[in-house]
């Protein structure tokens, strides 16, 4: 294991004394921060003063946090103003950890809880990170914080997107394209707890992955047309958008609904064929986040995990961000302090 990290946790306790005489220190964290828009390499591995919480803010140490395809978004600052965003940037939206302490308004939350979610601002790629109440809930029980750290986002575009939006209801016909992606692996298996037919979508190497995550047809999509198979559905998630959704309004019957995650759907095609368009976005919910660890309690969902990677090597797994241009075949990244070691994991 890393002397460094190992040293930092004894350290992080002797400054805890310290801070008992000398009050004017601040606890510090390490953490991966952007000082400027840009590339992975802007983002630095450092010390910096911990955050402490509002009183409507809980404190989390982080064991796991995640990297998923927004965080290169934020990194470019191209997105800064709506994403509200400010320099210097912790990127970081998947998390799972423990709650050091809370401030005076935070009633759902005790020190002590484990617990898992989306920061609205991200922060997770640090030692620590604040939260309002609404952004985490109790992490799941059969996951551990890893498992539970490739949940939060992914799972919540998923689970707003069909429940929410679709109103996914038993008996009807879903086609999700990128089926063994981040948000596509949580739909299908969503949706199948919503008792849901559902055609998915992957390369040729993902049709067993469609398969075991729950998929009633698995098409290949170098090898076959998707709209020869899906017909009549009721419903679409498009996480890839350009000519797979534009082929995709002719496979939603009349009423039926077609949901994108990185484009708005053409308002005139829709009409022309008597469906429903939505452009996807995601946002926390620790309802949302109770519910979906309710399913992955009673074995109805379950995350997927791969590769680990040290924190210090974040730049790195940045890099292998951008790469995401179809979920079909690449899933998020996952984050964890495994006893002296800070590691990252993608997975999906």
């Amino acid at each position: 294991m890393p002397n460094r990290l190992l040293a930092f946790l004894v350290l992080a306790g002797l400054a805890s004394a310290v801070h008992a005489v000398r009050a004017d220190e601040k606890p510090m964290m390490k953490a991966v921060v952007a000082h400027e828009y840009g590339a992975p390499e802007v983002l630095k591995f450092e010390e910096v003063p911990r955050p402490e919480p509002k009183e409507d803010e809980a404190l989390v140490r982080v064991i796991a946090s995640g990297v998923n395809p927004a965080d290169p978004l934020t990194l470019s600052g191209k997105y800064a103003q709506e994403f509200g965003t400010h320099l210097p940037l912790i990127p970081g939206y998947d998390i799972a950890g423990i709650v050091e302490k809370t401030g005076a308004k935070v009633a759902n939350l005790r020190a002590g809880d484990a617990v898992y979610g989306y920061p609205t601002f991200g922060g997770g790629w640090a030692d620590y990170v604040t939260v309002k109440q609404w952004e985490v809930a109790a992490k799941p029980k059969t996951l551990n914080f890893t498992e539970a750290a490739a949940v939060p986002m992914g799972a919540l575009t998923a689970w707003q997107a069909l429940v929410d939006t679709a109103q996914l209801q038993p008996g009807q016909t879903i086609l999700i394209h990128g089926g063994s992606g981040g948000v596509g692996s949580f739909a299908v298996q969503i949706a199948k707890a919503r008792g849901a037919r559902v055609i998915a979508t992957a390369s040729t190497a993902n049709q067993d992955l469609l398969k075991q995550l729950g998929a009633d047809v698995a098409i290949d999509y170098t090898k076959t047309r998707f709209q020869d198979v899906a017909k009549d559905v009721d419903a679409v998630l498009d996480p890839v958008g350009k000519e797979t959704l534009a082929r995709s309004y002719d496979a939603v019957k009349k009423g039926g609904i077609v949901m994108s995650l990185v484009a708005l759907p053409d308002p005139a095609e829709c009409a022309k064929r008597g469906i429903r368009a939505a452009a996807i976005s995601v946002h926390p919910d620790a309802e949302d986040l109770t519910e979906i660890a309710r399913l992955i309690d009673t074995g109805k969902i379950k995350p997927i995990v791969t590769e680990v990677l040290p924190l210090n090597e974040a730049i790195a797994a940045q890099r292998q961000a951008p790469l995401i241009e179809s979920p079909s075949d690449r899933g998020e990244m996952q984050m964890r302090f495994d006893n002296d070691d800070l590691t990252l994991r993608p997975g999906g």
